[in-house]
């Protein structure tokens, strides 16, 4: 078992100055930096090498590259039968970028057994900045113009990388994950990379694959530090989206 050996990381470091992701520790899986800060520059140099960050109140920041990934190949989404007939009566509309904040909040929120959210208020900047300079996005769930649900996170090149997901009713962040993808498989994006499994997301068709597997593919996929803004401007009825 590798003993963590954690890198610090100070605000005046530049961007590239993470640790190679194989020097992550062990136990907790992924651990590889603390410290730095929550710059443009820094994220992004971050998100295309399978970095990210995840912290709390109270704590420094903390950078993770965990091995195994959990991603969604877009086209490999799964969509049951018996979602899919739900999907066609539930009245959704997914729209896109059209209240990145409002996501973000929804995102924010304690869930049942947590005292904390990791959306800090330093993370909630950061993402903000991030979508005002067309990096981050947000897809949100409605109904009878009801915000009800949503996801956000980074697209570069042809990687979405999701950050969060919310839904204050059944099934409205798995509809989120439907008109991501959707529009993702129109736009040939390789991966959707959703960080850390969960039985949720397992249910969806996330796969787990090695962190060098990751590594490869960030290398190719976003080799070009291009941001992606061909989201639909108007709103789209889940019924008639499909992969």
């Amino acid at each position: 078992m590798k003993s963590p050996r954690i890198t610090w990381i100070s605000a005046a470091d530049p961007p590239e100055s993470f640790p190679n992701v194989e020097m992550a520790s062990n136990v907790p899986n992924g651990l590889l930096a603390t410290g730095g800060d929550l710059s443009e520059a820094r994220l992004l140099h971050a998100y295309r090498h399978g970095i990210f960050p995840w912290f709390s109140d109270g704590q420094p920041i903390l950078w993770w590259s965990p091995d195994p990934r959990c991603v969604i190949k877009p086209n490999s989404l799964h969509i049951s039968k018996r979602l899919t007939r739900y999907f066609k009566n539930s009245g959704f509309v997914i729209t896109f970028n059209r209240c990145f904040s409002d996501v973000l909040s929804g995102c924010s929120k304690r869930r049942i057994g947590q005292d904390s959210t990791w959306i800090t208020d330093e993370m909630y900047g950061a993402y903000r900045n991030l979508h005002d300079n067309h990096w981050a996005h947000s897809i949100e769930v409605w109904r009878d113009r009801q915000l009800l649900g949503g996801l956000y996170g980074l697209a570069i090149d042809k990687v979405f990388f999701g950050e969060s997901m919310f839904s204050d009713v059944t099934n409205a962040s798995k509809a989120a994950m439907l008109g991501l993808c959707s529009i993702l498989v129109a736009n040939n994006f390789v991966l959707l990379d959703c960080q850390v499994e969960s039985p949720h997301l397992l249910r969806m068709g996330a796969e787990l694959i090695p962190r060098h597997q990751m590594t490869e593919i960030l290398n190719v996929s976003c080799a070009s530090l291009m941001p992606f803004n061909a989201w639909p401007t108007n709103a789209l009825p889940l019924a008639d989206l499909s992969l």
